[in-house]
C-alpha cells in the first residue's frame, strides 16, 4: 500500500515538508490486531513532519502477523529504494503459541535483517508479558502505540541524519 493509498493518511500529509517526494522509509505494519497497531503508523505519521520529514517519503506495507516482518523488512532492504525500515506489531500471548517464541524470533530477524543489508530497522513491535482483550488494556495498548509510532518517527529522523553524517565521512 503506498501513501496515496493510505486511508489512515490526513488530507495534508502529502503537502508536508521536505526534500523528497520518493517514499523512502517502509513502515511494514502486521495485521494481528491490526485496530490497536494501526496506531503506531498513526502516530508515526503525525510526527514526521514535525520532525521535518514529508509523510511521502514513508510508504506503509501491511503484512498478516508478525513473523512475517523480518521477510517483508529483508526484501524492501534489497531493493535498495529504502533508507529506513521501521516494523510495527503486536505479540501477545493469544494461547496457542508461546508468544514469547515468536517475539525473539521477530526481533532477531529484524536485527538480522539490518546487519546483512545495512539498513537501518527500527521496532515498534511490543511483546507485552500480559495483554487481555478488555477494554482498560485495549485502550492502553491503543494510546502506547501511537506513542511509540511518534517516537520512531524521532528515530527514524536520528537515523536519516546519521546516515547523512557517515556518507560524508566516507566521501
Amino acid at each position: 500500500m503506498n501513501q496515496s493509498d493510505n486511508p489512515n493518511a490526513g488530507p495534508d500529509s502529502a503537502n508536508a515538508a521536505g526534500p523528497s517526494a520518493t517514499p523512502d522509509i517502509a513502515f511494514i505494519q502486521a495485521g494481528w490486531h491490526a485496530d490497536i497497531v494501526s496506531q503506531a503508523w498513526h502516530g508515526f505519521s503525525q510526527r514526521l513532519p514535525e520532525c521535518g520529514i514529508a509523510v511521502n517519503r514513508a510508504e506503509r506495507f501491511d503484512v498478516p502477523g508478525s513473523l512475517e516482518i523480518p521477510l517483508q523488512a529483508k526484501r524492501l532492504a534489497q531493493t535498495g529504494r529504502y533508507a529506513v525500515i521501521v516494523a510495527a506489531g503486536l505479540i501477545v500471548d493469544g494461547g496457542i503459541y508461546r508468544h514469547d517464541f515468536v517475539a525473539r524470533v521477530v526481533l532477531e530477524g529484524i536485527m538480522q535483517v539490518q546487519l546483512e543489508t545495512d539498513t537501518p530497522v527500527l521496532s515498534v513491535v511490543l511483546t507485552p508479558h500480559h495483554f487481555h482483550d478488555g477494554p482498560e488494556h485495549q485502550r492502553f495498548f491503543f494510546e502506547h502505540l501511537a506513542v511509540k509510532g511518534r517516537e520512531a518517527a524521532e528515530a527514524c529522523a536520528m537515523t536519516l541524519g546519521n546516515s547523512g553524517r557517515l556518507a560524508e565521512l566516507a566521501a
